[in-house]
């Protein structure tokens, strides 16, 4: 056993998808410990595996846990995860050795979910929205890792944008100054999570899961450092009025200001606010443009594999 394999612990059906050249789609944990209330957050984290296993390809949710970086949980893993819920530590590329080294139980974060996709040997990762600047984080610079990371590690994270809590226009800069392509899925202007629109156009735009599947195999054999980011807008009966979730968010930020709210704690604080002000509603249109992000990294990855996971195969 290798160093890596010490630490890295991949699920059977992850281990034989890879290896036959099968799509997978990895997921994230913190959505699960941190996006939403118990038990609505493993019931959500069922429902993205199944859509994903329904288009023709494997999920793998990844966690840290008894020391390992597990890639492929079990219902039963996904479910104490859950059930832990804000108790379980944020796990990012700075957090990662000290978490596996204390056997603690880790939910990692965008970035971390890159980092244990690629060790693991996916090219493909569906989450809700990406990190970003903070506003304001011209002045404190409190931008996320998950930027950082996009820049160093080669996976495609296909999400609904950057969060509606974030600057979105300084988000894009601060990629665009790290040569990170941010596609359009279907779209010519960089969703804002909730709301399709942002008011920031993109320079790059795909209309279908083979154009990405390229670009990204092109990106590969140049042997390009960093990922990409497929901006994929959350679908129009669900998305939430604009007037409405923008107002909500300046509560939600003063809010945070003067509760002292700061650092990893800034965005499931903001997220549960919005939750309780919007009574629910952001929620629902969260759940929905995961839903939607995992089915179209699904075709993405298939189109890549050129062709679907069968289990019957193994």
């Amino acid at each position: 056993m290798n160093q890596l394999e010490s630490y890295l612990s991949l699920s059977d059906d992850v281990k034989k998808a890879l290896k036959k050249g099968s799509p997978v789609v990895a997921l994230e944990s913190t959505i699960i410990s941190h996006g939403m209330p118990y038990p609505q957050n493993v019931e959500t984290a069922y429902a993205v595996e199944n859509e994903i296993y329904e288009r023709g390809a494997l999920p793998a949710t990844i966690a840290v846990m008894d020391g390992k970086i597990k890639v492929g949980l079990t219902p039963g893993e996904i479910d104490v995860l859950g059930e832990a819920g804000l108790s379980v530590t944020k796990t990012s590329r700075r957090d990662l050795p000290f978490v596996l080294a204390h056997k603690v139980m880790g939910a990692t974060t965008v970035a971390g979910t890159m980092i244990a996709a690629h060790l693991a040997g996916i090219h493909f990762f569906a989450t809700g929205g990406i990190g970003g600047v903070h506003r304001g984080g011209e002045e404190t610079m409190d931008v996320s890792a998950d930027l950082v990371e996009l820049q160093k590690t080669p996976v495609a994270v296909i999400c609904s944008g950057a969060k509606s809590i974030l600057d979105i226009g300084r988000t894009l800069e601060y990629l665009e100054t790290g040569g990170v392509p941010v596609i359009g899925y279907q779209t010519d202007e960089m969703p804002a999570f909730y709301t399709r629109e942002s008011g920031f156009k993109l320079v790059q735009r795909a209309d279908s899961p083979e154009e990405i599947a390229r670009a990204f195999q092109i990106a590969r054999a140049l042997d390009y450092p960093g990922g990409m980011v497929i901006a994929n807008p959350i679908p129009k009966e669900d998305a939430m009025d604009a007037h409405v979730i923008h107002e909500a968010i300046e509560e939600a930020l003063a809010k945070a200001k003067k509760d002292g709210i700061t650092g990893k704690d800034v965005t499931p604080y903001l997220l549960d606010f919005l939750a309780t002000r919007t009574q629910g509603s952001s929620l629902k249109s969260n759940i929905a443009l995961v839903m939607n992000n995992a089915r179209v990294a699904a075709d993405i990855a298939i189109a890549y594999a050129g062709k679907k996971w069968e289990r019957r195969s193994f």
